[in-house]
C-alpha cells in the first residue's frame, strides 16, 4: 500500500469522524429528552455508555467474590463447577464473612455417622389420597420458568436434564410447550392468573382443557400460582418483544402486544372460592393440586384451615410452594421486587409454623423457593421444615447464565432468555442437559454432606436445632430457640 493511499484513507477517517461529530452535535442540541446531552452535546453521550458498561466492569474487574448482587461470584462459580462435575473443594480458608448478622451456621456433631450409616433420601409422597399420588425422586427440583420467559433450547435442556437427574420440572405459567416433553421428565403444570393452556372466557378455568392435560402421564401435579416472589400482587409480565408465533400459539395470546396476567385469579376472590377451586381441580385431574404463595402473614393458611373446618378437607392443597419475596426470574416492577413479601427464611418459618398450629403439617407438603442455588441454602430450607426445594436461577446458572441482567430485554447473550435465533445458537440443549443433571446430583450430594456433618444420616432429618443464626452482637443463637415450631406470629 502506497504512502499516498494511507494518507488518503487517514484523511477520509478524520473527515468521517468530524462529520459524525457534527451530526451527533446537531441531534443532541435539538432533542429535549436528555438534559445532559442537550447541555453537553456529544460528550454527554459518554455518561450513558459508561453507565451501561459499568455493571460489566464491576463484575469482571472490581467486585470481590462475595460482593455482587443478587448472586455473588462465589455462588455462581460453585454452580458452574458443580454443573461441570468438578469438585467443590477450596483452599486457604473461606472467603465468607462468618460473623455477618443473619448468617446461618450449621452445628457439627461430635460423632457424625460413618459412611456405612448414611441413608439415601426418601422424598415424601405428595397427595397420598389422590387417585394418582406423586412419588418424587429428588429433594431438589426445577422451579417454574415458562416458555416465553425462557427460550426453546433452554426449556429443552431443562427437560432432558430433569429426566436424567430424576427431578421434576415445573412448566411455569406459560402452558405446556413441546420442549417440556423433549424427554420423559416428571412435570408440574403451573396455572397462573391468566390460566394459559387451560383458559376459558375471561381468564376462567376451562375444565375440559384441564381434564385433557391431566390425562398426560408426564404431568404429575398441578400448581395454582396465587403469587410469585418477583411481583406479589401482580400477574405475570411477558413483554411484546419476547412473543413470537410459537409462544403466542402455546399460550393462546395475540402477537404484537405484551401479555399481562390479572393481578389475581378472576374466579378466586376469597378463601371459600379458593377451597372450591382446589377441590374441583383435584376431582377433575385425580392428581395432587397445590398452591404457590408469597408469605407476609398467616392469613391465607388460617383461612384455608377455617374453610376446611366448614367445607371439608377436599379443598386443602396437597402442597404449598412458599416463594421468597426478594425477586426471581420474571420481569417485575422494582417497587414490588424490592419491598413486598417476606424473604424466604422468615416466610418459610411463618408458613411451616402456621401449618403445625392448625394440625395440617402432616397433610400438606411444603416446597421452598427463592434464591436457593447452593447446598447451604437448600439444607437450611430443609432444616426449617420444607419437604422439597425448587430453584429457578440456580438452573439458569447451570445452563450458562452469566447474570447479564438482560432477562426482560430479549437480548440475553447466553441464549437462555431470548428468542433471537442468532443468540440461541450458543445454547446446545444436549450439552446443557448434562450440566443440569450434574447440578442436581451435586446439590443433593453436598446437602447430604452437610447433614452428615450435623450428625444425621439423611438430609430429611435436618431440623432447626442443627442451625445457629449470627446476631447483631456477634454471637449466635439456635434457630430452634429463635423460632420454636408453632410460636411465630
Amino acid at each position: 500500500m502506497s504512502f499516498d493511499l494511507v494518507n488518503s484513507l487517514f484523511a477520509l477517517l478524520i473527515v468521517a469522524i468530524l462529520a459524525g461529530t457534527v451530526v451527533l452535535y446537531a441531534l443532541d442540541v435539538m432533542q429535549n429528552e436528555d438534559a445532559i446531552r442537550r447541555n453537553y452535546p456529544v460528550i454527554g453521550r459518554f455518561r450513558g455508555l459508561f453507565t451501561t458498561l459499568g455493571e460489566f466492569f464491576r463484575q469482571y474487574f472490581f467486585a470481590m467474590d462475595r460482593e455482587e448482587l443478587p448472586f455473588n461470584r462465589a455462588e455462581r462459580d460453585w454452580v458452574d463447577h458443580a454443573s461441570d462435575g468438578g469438585k467443590s473443594t477450596v483452599a486457604f480458608g473461606s472467603t465468607k464473612q462468618m460473623s455477618a448478622v443473619g448468617n446461618a451456621i450449621f452445628v457439627n456433631a461430635s460423632f457424625p455417622p460413618l459412611a456405612h450409616e448414611f441413608e439415601a433420601a426418601h422424598p415424601t409422597v405428595i397427595g397420598p389420597d389422590a387417585d394418582q399420588p406423586f412419588h418424587p425422586r429428588s429433594l431438589f427440583n426445577i422451579s417454574g420458568m415458562s416458555y416465553g420467559a425462557l427460550s426453546a433450547p433452554a426449556i429443552e435442556a431443562l427437560s432432558r436434564g430433569a429426566a436424567k437427574a430424576g427431578c421434576w420440572l415445573n412448566t411455569g405459567e406459560g402452558a405446556l410447550a413441546p420442549m417440556h416433553e423433549a424427554a420423559d421428565a416428571d412435570l408440574v403444570f403451573q396455572i397462573g392468573t391468566a390460566k394459559y393452556g387451560v383458559q376459558g372466557d375471561g381468564a376462567t378455568m376451562d375444565w375440559d382443557k384441564l381434564r385433557t392435560l391431566a390425562a398426560n402421564p408426564r404431568i404429575k401435579m398441578f400448581e395454582l400460582k396465587l403469587a410469585q416472589g418477583a411481583k406479589p400482587g401482580k400477574g405475570g409480565i411477558l413483554p411484546a418483544r419476547k412473543i413470537n408465533e410459537d409462544i403466542a400459539q402455546v399460550r393462546g395470546i395475540p402477537m404484537g402486544q405484551a401479555s399481562i396476567s390479572p393481578s389475581r385469579h378472576t374466579d378466586i376472590a376469597n378463601h371459600s372460592e379458593l377451597h372450591a377451586m382446589i377441590a374441583r381441580m383435584k376431582a377433575v385431574t385425580g392428581k395432587p393440586v397445590g398452591i404457590k404463595i408469597v408469605v407476609s402473614s398467616t392469613e391465607l393458611i388460617d383461612g384455608l384451615s377455617q374453610s376446611a373446618a366448614a367445607l371439608g378437607t377436599e379443598g386443602l392443597p396437597d402442597f404449598i410452594t412458599v416463594d421468597g419475596g426478594d425477586g426471581g426470574t420474571g420481569a417485575s416492577p422494582m417497587p414490588l421486587m424490592d419491598n413486598v413479601g417476606l424473604p424466604l427464611r422468615e416466610a418459610l418459618v411463618l408458613a411451616v409454623d402456621a401449618l403445625n398450629r392448625h394440625g395440617l403439617r402432616e397433610r400438606i407438603r411444603v416446597i421452598a423457593s427463592g434464591k436457593l442455588v447452593t447446598p447451604s441454602g437448600v439444607a437450611l430450607a430443609l432444616a426449617t421444615g420444607a419437604d422439597f426445594v425448587v430453584s429457578a436461577r440456580g438452573f439458569m446458572f447451570a445452563l450458562g447464565c452469566i447474570q447479564a441482567m438482560k432477562c426482560n430485554k430479549n437480548t440475553c447473550p447466553t441464549g437462555i432468555t431470548t428468542h433471537n435465533p442468532r443468540l440461541q445458537e450458543g445454547l446446545d440443549p444436549t450439552d446443557k442437559a448434562e450440566r443440569v443433571a450434574q447440578y442436581v446430583a451435586s446439590v443433593n450430594e453436598d446437602v447430604a454432606t452437610i447433614a452428615h456433618s450435623c450428625g444425621v444420616p439423611n438430609p430429611q432429618d435436618l431440623a432447626r436445632k442443627h442451625v445457629r443464626i449470627v446476631q447483631p452482637d456477634g454471637t449466635s443463637r439456635s434457630f430452634a430457640d429463635l423460632y420454636r415450631a408453632g410460636s411465630f406470629d
